[in-house]
């Protein structure tokens, strides 16, 4: 499978971009995956107008992917749920996967009912940049988990 990351922007903090190009890196043992950070232009970057950011966002989405959307009112699973959610849609022949995130705003309500899954790292609120690093470590830890590796005890 092949998991992509679709991000509105760029990260700023340094700890952030180092820690997710990590997870990357480590998921990459196992399955391909990348983050990609789509520019906001015009009104989407200076308002921070959800609709524009959601069509920018779509415009990047690999074809015939998966899509998940990331939102506080999605489905919460433990860590264990999610790595059999990841392996029972490979085991079903999904080829793409593709995780969204919004901006400060939150993502818009046409990405959120276009989704396949909507789902929730958390009940609590996180940054939308912090997001891509515990999203980036739960794939991680999801894949390792599947592998029978030792990294999520």
């Amino acid at each position: 499978m092949h998991i992509t990351i679709l991000v509105p922007g760029k990260t700023k903090e340094s700890y952030i971009r180092e820690g997710t190009a990590d997870f990357l890196k480590r998921l990459n043992r196992y399955t391909k995956a990348s983050l990609v950070e789509v520019k906001m232009k015009g009104r989407a970057a200076k308002t921070g107008d959800k609709e524009l950011e959601a069509d920018l966002l779509l415009s990047r989405l690999p074809p015939a992917s998966y899509l998940v959307a990331l939102d506080p009112q999605g489905t919460s699973m433990t860590s264990e749920q999610f790595a059999a959610t990841l392996a029972d849609l490979e085991n079903r022949g999904t080829r793409a996967m593709t995780f969204i995130i919004g901006g400060p705003a939150g993502l818009s309500a046409g990405v959120v009912g276009r989704a396949d899954l909507v789902f929730s790292l958390s009940r609590m609120t996180f940054t939308h940049d912090m997001a891509r690093l515990l999203l980036a470590e739960q794939l991680y830890r999801a894949y390792t988990i599947n592998a029978g590796s030792g990294y999520h005890k």
